[in-house]
């Protein structure tokens, strides 16, 4: 395997929602992001993986990441990496909590940058069983409506990227026949209005920035979750050497 390239600013790896270990029907993993954080230090990288609410809105989300960052960081310049949800968070806080001074870069990866169809299926379907039951226990679900392709279009119009920042992104977009169980019925709602996508989140939704790459692989996978069908088919490849290359990118830029 290839070492990863060395930046010379910290990499912080962004969890999306619920950032647990276990998700639908994946087996459970020992980390959000498996294997890419040693990967990386191993080429020398600082890396650090914030811990913010599970599925609070992206408001909240980016102001605990900015308390993470302005705690173990200061005034230092850094790179984000941002999965999911954790892209939309990342972008809130370079351009509304004051930090794109000292963020570099933004590669956001499989982020509903305009929304998900299967959260506006949610929403439409689930919410008026599901919210009071979060409520009850004493958890948010405002992340859910944050991912609406509506909410989604007010975030964009009232979050614009940042004169120099660097933006780049990565989509998901999983064969059915490569689809577990917990992913066939987002995919299929996605599939219908969006076309190509990784479960949840479509090509068109997850391209943003001036650089864009398209995986193979379901939502879990761009993280390095393994595919049991993918790998079965032969098709599976472990990920780490492909975030080796979005920090090799980093560097070809100059940041």
């Amino acid at each position: 395997m290839l070492t990863a390239p060395t930046l010379s600013s910290p990499v912080v790896l962004v969890h999306g929602v619920s950032g647990l270990t276990r998700f639908f029907c994946s087996k459970a993993q020992p980390e959000s992001f498996p294997g890419i954080r040693s990967y990386l230090e191993a080429g020398g990288n600082r890396v650090l993986v914030p811990r913010v609410s599970a599925t609070a809105s992206i408001a909240t989300r980016a102001a605990e990441l900015r308390a993470f960052v302005q705690r173990e960081l200061g005034g230092q310049p850094f790179h984000l990496i941002g999965h999911s949800m954790g892209g939309l968070d990342s972008r809130y806080l370079i351009s509304r909590l004051g930090l794109q001074d000292q963020a570099k870069s933004l590669t956001t990866v499989g982020t509903p940058h305009r929304g998900t169809t299967f959260a506006d299926w949610g929403v439409r379907r689930l919410s008026r069983v599901l919210s009071p039951i979060f409520r009850a226990f004493g958890v948010p679900d405002d992340c859910f409506f944050d991912l609406t392709t509506d909410a989604c279009q007010r975030f964009n119009e009232d979050t614009p990227d940042a004169p120099g920042v660097r933006y780049f992104s990565v989509a998901g977009q999983c064969e059915a026949a490569w689809l577990t169980a917990g992913w066939r019925l987002s995919a299929g709602i996605v599939r219908r209005e969006e076309g190509a996508n990784d479960g949840v989140v479509s090509v068109a939704s997850a391209t943003w920035g001036e650089r864009s790459e398209v995986w193979d692989g379901d939502h879990l996978n761009l993280i390095n979750w393994p595919n049991k069908r993918m790998r079965q088919a032969g098709e599976w490849s472990d990920r780490r050497e492909r975030y080796g290359l979005l920090l090799g990118h980093l560097q070809a830029c100059g940041l």
